[in-house]
């Protein structure tokens, strides 16, 4: 008689693990590739909807890559922009570690396809890394680890930056790192365990360094949060930390000393934001509103609960803002719920801002004012302080389904039901919709059939019509699609104010005559009448950015009325393919 068989495992059950992290990856990427879906369709013609300068940043930056490693060109400094100043990269977020593995992508397909191929695994990357660390070291349930990393990596915060900042959302680096100081803490080999971290500290100081600042001082104030409730965890854990975080230091210094000698003390160099940047802080009222990119999201609504649609740094909703408390609540007794509620709770106060307001309307003065003015917050955007507790949300939400399902309750499948279900009440508001896009002009083919180098030269600037500036960077996009082949005056950067370097930063370079005049004309319109005074005036100017052409698209927004201000300033000009074109070397030749 054949022997009973045994209880039947489930389908899941019986993958191995390599098997399930693939399923989980791969569901994190189809996730994205449904976040990204519209920009997928056309990557050069799409961008995201309000504000459309930081993507072109970015592919400028990606462009800057190609030229490193193609050329050998300095990483740190530029002058392809903003000419003759130039712009400092370090100071500037360059994402050299993103960039620079992207280059085979920039050069076959462009810096646009890059941009796209960036914020598809920025999102997947960090979910799935933090699906890693989750599974590996913390829990051991695979939906409690998938919980965690699909709200670390697909947040409203994290789909907020997609659209614009993929330094931002490239976070897979994060949970390792943070991994690795918590290994310190008992490490047997410390110096060995601290040089890794150095290693992937060096990495991520080249994709993001607000970020990195982030994580240090979330890890910091973690760590003393469990130590103000377990004191002698403190004589077992100082010594390896020490002697790791001093070899870190060690390395890690060394590999970026030069480059932050360049960021703080080189050309171009400033010294903190702009005080319209420092001020961005989070409403109350956005930690119970759901993000504009998720499926209960409301841009109109949200409008006054964020400094603008690319800095949605909390909008948990209603659901998940208590669930995230009544987690906090039932698993009081846990030691490290304490300390992540402590690190969650203190970064949701710094995100409000100097200034603490609901719904609009100002309350009180926040502790940020107490810290703005300090090295290295200085240069913070206080609402991304959100990002932190953000990751605290995640990392409760997998704490919370790993007890859960580990309840030795009569009724487990109705715990397990329950849980699933509160999952579903608490993410399904904020689920993920693809991102907001819309259409963008064109690069010239004037720029793309290379007919620009008939007239410009290696020391001479091509000037696109409006200057480039932080609204208008369609030049930085032409420049970009080039590989970076000609300079432009003006563009969209952090530099220092009226270009004295150590100064306090601010968005663009020196303020330019001809960039404001033009980009009044383009913005309303009217064509101004001009005196001889003024025309001189404004020649100088193209002088000192050393001028060959300059380039007006016949799709330009007030085409005739920027071509009739152009002819006041320089003659008339002459159409070829779809652009007007004046060249000015004649008159910008300084040896004539």
């Amino acid at each position: 008689m054949a022997a009973p068989a045994g209880p039947r495992r489930r389908w899941w059950t019986r993958w191995t693990r390599r098997r399930q992290h693939l399923a989980v990856g791969g569901l994190f990427l189809l996730a994205a590739l449904w976040v990204t879906s519209r920009i997928w369709l056309d990557p050069a013609g799409r961008v995201a909807s309000l504000y459309t300068g930081d993507p072109a940043q970015v592919q400028f930056f990606l462009a800057h890559s190609v030229r490193v490693v193609l050329h050998g060109e300095y990483p740190f400094f530029t002058e392809q922009f903003n000419y003759p100043d130039g712009v400092n990269l370090m100071a500037n977020t360059a994402v050299l570690a993103l960039g620079i593995p992207m280059v085979p992508v920039t050069v076959l397909f462009g810096p646009a396809v890059s941009f796209v191929v960036l914020v598809t695994l920025g999102l997947a990357g960090t979910a799935t890394a933090w699906y890693l660390v989750l599974s590996r070291h913390v829990v051991r349930t695979p939906l409690a680890a998938a919980a965690g990393g699909w709200f670390c990596g697909f947040s409203p915060a994290m789909l907020s930056h997609a659209s614009w900042h993929p330094n931002i959302i490239s976070q897979f680096l994060l949970p390792f790192i943070v991994w690795r100081v918590l290994v310190l803490t008992r490490s047997r080999r410390p110096v060995r365990d601290g040089l890794l971290l150095a290693v992937l500290v060096t990495a991520q100081a080249f994709i993001n360094e607000e970020i990195l600042l982030f994580t240090a001082m979330a890890c910091g104030v973690f760590l003393l949060a469990v130590l103000a409730q377990e004191p002698a965890r403190w004589r077992a854990a100082w010594r390896p930390l020490g002697i790791g975080v001093a070899a870190c230091t060690l390395l890690a210094g060394g590999l970026l000393a030069y480059p932050l000698y360049v960021q703080f003390a080189g050309p171009m160099a400033y010294h903190g934001l702009s005080d319209a940047v420092q001020d961005y802080g989070n409403d109350i009222a956005a930690f119970f509103a759901p993000g504009s990119p998720t499926l209960g999201g409301n841009q109109r609504a949200n409008a006054n609960l964020a400094p603008n649609y690319s800095e949605e740094n909390a909008f948990f909703g209603w659901s998940l803002s208590l669930l995230a408390i009544a987690i906090v609540v039932w698993l009081r007794r846990e030691m490290i719920v304490r300390a992540l509620a402590v690190t969650g709770g203190l970064f949701a106060v710094l995100s409000l801002g100097e200034r603490i307001s609901w719904w609009d309307r100002e309350l009180i003065t926040g502790p940020w004012q107490l810290l703005v003015h300090l090295p290295l917050l200085d240069a913070v955007v206080p609402t991304r302080f959100g990002l932190i507790t953000t990751v605290v949300v995640g990392l409760l939400l997998a704490l919370a389904v790993e007890r859960a399902w580990a309840l030795r309750s009569v009724e487990r499948r109705t715990v397990r039901t329950l849980t699933a279900a509160g999952l579903a009440f608490a993410l399904l508001p904020i689920a993920p919709m693809p991102l907001r896009m819309v259409s963008r002009p064109p690069v010239p083919d004037f720029i793309t059939a290379d007919r620009w180098r008939t007239y410009v030269g290696p020391d001479q600037t091509l000037v696109p019509i409006p200057v480039p500036s932080m609204g208008n960077t369609h030049g930085m996009r032409w420049a970009a699609a080039t590989n970076l082949d000609f300079k432009i005056p003006g563009g969209y950067f952090l530099a220092p104010r009226n270009g004295n370097t150590g100064d306090p930063g601010r968005f663009g370079g020196r303020p330019s005559g001809v960039g404001q005049l033009l980009e009044e004309v383009a913005t309303t319109g009217r064509a101004p009448k001009l005196d001889d005074r003024q025309r001189r005036r404004f020649q100088d100017e193209l002088r000192h950015w050393q001028a060959a052409i300059l380039v007006l698209p016949l799709r330009q927004q007030n085409v005739e009325p920027l071509r009739r201000t152009v002819e006041e300033l320089v003659g008339p000009g002459r159409q070829e393919l779809d652009v007007w074109v004046w060249d000015v070397r004649a008159l910008t030749d300084r040896s004539v």
